[in-house]
């Protein structure tokens, strides 16, 4: 019961917690000098168009952007409250949400892939590179995660992309072949799409990997020397229990702490990474709305990983409470 009570006060929390941070999106990206029409006119001025001041100032009034920014975030966030309206999006003419959900199912698709191939490939290793500590294995782990953490992703995306095209003859640019486009994935053309997935998985999922395997092999070694895994291997405890029983259940608390923000990753994707690969999800999307000072569509995609960022600390705390006992008692203390 008292567990349930800390988990709505958390939830209650949120809520106050989210309107504030969308009070913040909201007003940064309105810092930039300019607006969308401001833009759009240097745009289509460099192409020839003439624009009068009476048709600009027609246009910013068509678009509400006549308006103080205050007021113009006043005008979305009660739209979204009581309609469930996100805006328009300028860039795209069309409702925000509906640009949104074009790619969401992708973006949530690739996204858990690689969240599930970096914590099925990094959990592993790091156990190994702990119960191994200086053996070649371990180095080799050390290196990789060294190597991986220090790469930027998009450089490593490039230099993959050579090595297939070198390797194969084919460039594996985006998700999809002009075919698949023009008549969507079928059981027949279902490997090729699979094929084109290795590439953004292993880019996308290496430094999230390398970081889990660091933080599991340190969070192990530290668990290891504690006093009482010394107790339980003097009493002769198999060195199996000791590992998964009582030191690797201590060594997850920083991984699931992490996931707060690997839920907020889920809805966007690396941008980077999509934009050098041409991959059709929610990063470029992002980069292209702030580029056109497109707030609305900006604001939230912002908003959305916020919220989300919200929602996973508090399913971290959750299922921290549930792993570690005395966590769970300071939870219940607090709730």
């Amino acid at each position: 019961m008292q567990m349930l009570k800390y988990v709505g006060r958390r939830i209650l929390l949120m809520i106050p917690t989210v309107f504030i941070m969308s009070f913040i999106v909201f007003f940064i990206i309105q810092l930039p000098p300019g607006d969308f029409i401001s833009g759009y006119i240097a745009k289509m001025s460099a192409q020839g168009e003439l624009f009068t001041s009476e048709m600009i100032a027609e246009m910013r009034t068509s678009y509400g952007l006549d308006r103080p920014w205050y007021v113009q975030y006043f005008y979305w966030i009660r739209g979204i409250i009581l309609h469930g309206d996100f805006g328009y999006s300028f860039s795209y003419y069309r409702p925000v949400w509906s640009v949104i959900m074009d790619r969401l199912g992708l973006t949530v698709a690739v996204s858990l892939i690689t969240m599930l191939f970096t914590y099925l490939v990094s959990i592993p290793i790091g156990i190994y590179s702990a119960n191994h500590q200086y053996s070649p294995g371990d180095y080799l782990a050390t290196f990789i995660g060294f190597i991986g953490m220090a790469a930027p992703n998009f450089l490593l995306a490039i230099i993959l992309m050579y090595m297939m095209y070198k390797w194969t003859g084919v460039a594996y640019v985006g998700l999809f072949t002009q075919e698949m486009m023009q008549n969507g994935i079928h059981w027949y053309n279902l490997p090729e799409f699979l094929r084109r997935m290795i590439l953004p998985l292993i880019i996308i999922g290496t430094s999230g990997t390398c970081g889990v395997i660091r933080t599991i092999r340190a969070q192990m070694l530290d668990e290891q020397s504690k006093q009482y895994t010394l107790t339980a291997r003097a009493k002769g405890v198999s060195e199996r229990k000791i590992t998964y029983k009582y030191c690797l259940r201590a060594a997850l608390n920083p991984v699931v702490s992490g996931m707060a923000t690997s839920l907020s990753g889920i809805f966007t994707g690396s941008t980077i990474t999509a934009i050098v690969m041409n991959l059709a999800i929610q990063g470029p999307v992002l980069y292209t709305a702030l580029l056109n000072q497109d707030m609305y569509l900006a604001g939230t995609i912002l908003l959305v990983q916020a919220f989300l960022i919200v929602l996973g600390t508090l399913i971290s705390d959750i299922i921290l409470g549930i792993m570690d006992p005395k966590i769970r008692s300071e939870q219940i203390k607090e709730g």
